[in-house]
């Protein structure tokens, strides 16, 4: 694997890119799940797909746009997803969820649309619904890169505002804190991240790195900032053990990268379930 990591550059744009997301998803999705924001992750990845379809249509259609990586049509419907989520939050205060189904079914009513148009399904719309390690190209990665890049400088810049926000949001309005600004930006920025994870775990799964490596996290954590440190790594131990296994077994990565997750958030609950029974039963 090292020899032939070294020896292509489609495995290194893969994996370069899957240990960045495999730290920004999780970093984003320790707050994401305290915030219980959980299916706006959904809502984007199938506005994102909108995105994608559409671009494949219309390089399909215009010549001129053959050229143009998918990425960026992805990136602009998530982040205008995220715009469109928050205008209609603000519209049905009471109803604030109701902005998540709503999203969600015009991404998939798009989407389908564009598929249509475009005759169906095909080999370009799969990698990106389920991932692909031979897909990721080194634009992709430079994408993905330089989304980090904002995710970094908004976390650190923004990092007390989110916590207070992630646990009292009346509090921090009281307090005269930015939150509705905050929150906005946040919302772009876990749409950029979105967008980016695509082309590793595919749009349909993306949502699974912002949350499985936080539940398993959180079973062992004890504190907000131990779940953030231990979210990174099972995240990490995901992308590559899923990577790994997905150029072996020549599967779709997103598929191994989820099922990895899956195996590690349930090794996490049962070996806190015997750690408790053999703590008790030494009591």
């Amino acid at each position: 694997m090292i020899e032939a990591l070294l020896k292509y550059e489609f495995l290194q744009n893969a994996f370069l890119s899957g240990m960045i997301i495999g730290i920004i998803a999780p970093l984003l999705g320790v707050f994401i799940v305290v915030r219980r924001l959980s299916l706006i992750a959904d809502a984007l990845s199938h506005v994102t797909l909108a995105g994608i379809a559409g671009s494949l249509y219309l390089s399909q259609s215009f010549v001129g746009l053959a050229a143009l990586n998918p990425i960026y049509f992805g990136i602009v419907a998530s982040v205008s997803g995220s715009i469109l989520i928050e205008r209609l939050r603000r519209l049905y205060k009471h109803y604030e969820e109701l902005a998540i189904p709503i999203i969600m079914s015009g991404g998939l009513g798009i989407s389908a649309i564009f598929i249509s148009l475009a005759s169906g399904f095909n080999t370009d719309l799969m990698s990106y619904l389920f991932g692909s390690v031979s897909a990721v190209s080194r634009q992709d990665l430079y994408v993905v890169l330089a989304i980090a890049v904002v995710v970094f400088i908004f976390l650190f810049t923004f990092f007390k505002e989110l916590f207070v926000l992630s646990f009292d949001e009346e509090y921090a309005k009281a307090s005269g804190l930015p939150a509705k600004w905050v929150h906005f930006l946040f919302m772009l920025v876990v749409a950029l991240v979105i967008a980016a994870s695509m082309r590793i775990v595919g749009i349909l799964l993306v949502s699974s790195m912002m949350t499985l490596p936080v539940a398993a996290a959180m079973r062992i954590a004890k504190g907000f900032k131990q779940a953030i440190v231990y979210a990174i790594i099972f995240g990490e131990l995901a992308v590559v053990v899923g990577l790994v296994s997905a150029f072996y077994l020549d599967l779709a990565p997103g598929g191994t990268i989820v099922v990895t997750s899956i195996l590690i958030l349930l090794v996490i609950i049962l070996a806190k379930k015997l750690f408790v029974q053999f703590s008790t039963k030494g009591v």
